[in-house]
């Protein structure tokens, strides 16, 4: 896979793949692609029954299995079930892919389906809740639009500074974190390999604690400190593709995505229809086709919306 360098494209991606996290949190994980559920028995000293809501002692029942459970499977009790790794660890490995865009989720583990390990309360990453009447700690577990990943499609770079001991890279893909994302050293400075969702992000190093703004990227945008934060477009490609048509003179494409233009995507005639090939952020795009100078939406694209002003356009979803 092509990296995109952010010396001169606005196009990035994170790498989870080199990325380690480098201070523990509670709970879990990242190890490359992966978010790994770690279950360890000795951090717990008390946990509740689900269903008489009595307080126990870890020390009072024997644990069979535990499983993990959350608002990303719906709270299941039986569902996530870990794998033991020895007398006091169990483990779960979930592809980062299984998660849906960013979130913010709880969870909590679930020893023999009906018991909850109660987490301490110094923890770091834990969220007080209720559940009926019963009071309780789960786990929070935070994704962003950007992980580490040596298949990532961007590298951030940050030449020289070799003597700088820390180089952060924060921005709108991981709600200004000022911890996640450590830079790694290299004999020309300092890079990371991100893996992003399509779309626009501001972002800025922090060098030993330091802010400032990509020096080898010419986008950027004034931020409310009187700075300026750089800025990063991530497209994806894309092909429009008509069977339709295929006795006309001239198709061209217009959409939300070109102004509407008539003339400035004209498509490209194959042998089964018509093609245009672009990059597009993600979200939602209206588009129609021209064809021999008569507008007409996509008939094999059954997506369609009204646009306000009496007109259906069709609908393309870019992820």
């Amino acid at each position: 896979m092509k990296y995109f360098s952010i010396i001169f494209l606005c196009f990035v991606f994170i790498n989870f793949s080199s990325f380690s996290q480098k201070k523990a949190v509670k709970g879990y994980k990242i190890e490359g692609d992966y978010v790994v559920f770690t279950f360890d028995k000795r951090d717990y000293t008390e946990a509740t029954d689900e269903r008489t809501q009595k307080r126990l002692d870890f020390q009072d029942f024997d644990i069979k299995n535990v499983v993990v459970s959350g608002n990303f499977n719906l709270w299941s009790r039986d569902s996530w079930k870990m794998t033991k790794i020895n007398s006091y660890i169990y483990e779960l490995r979930k592809k980062i892919t299984d998660f849906k865009d960013e979130f913010d989720w709880e969870f909590k583990f679930v020893i023999n389906n009906s018991i909850w390990a109660e987490p301490s309360k110094d923890i770091s990453n834990i969220t007080p809740a209720t559940e009926g009447s019963i009071s309780y700690y789960t786990y929070n577990l935070k994704m962003y639009k950007a992980y580490p990943s040596k298949k990532g499609n961007v590298k951030f770079k940050l030449k020289g500074y070799k003597n700088a001991k820390k180089v952060i890279v924060t921005g709108s893909f991981n709600k200004w974190n000022q911890n996640l994302f450590e830079m790694e050293r290299n004999e020309n400075g300092w890079e990371l390999i991100l893996q992003m969702k399509p779309d626009k992000y501001e972002y800025r190093f922090i060098v030993d604690g330091q802010w400032m703004e990509d020096p080898s990227n010419p986008f950027k945008v004034p931020n409310e400190f009187g700075e300026y934060n750089s800025l990063i477009d991530i497209n994806v490609s894309v092909e429009f593709f008509v069977r339709d048509f295929k006795n006309a003179e001239e198709v061209i494409l217009a959409g939300s995505f070109n102004n509407w233009s008539t003339s400035s995507f004209k498509m490209r005639k194959v042998k089964n229809g018509w093609t245009y090939k672009m990059k597009l952020p993600s979200g939602k795009h209206h588009y129609k086709y021209i064809v021999d100078g008569k507008w007409k939406v996509d008939p094999s694209n059954p997506v369609r919306e009204f646009d306000g002003h009496g007109n259906i356009n069709s609908v393309k979803m870019v992820k």
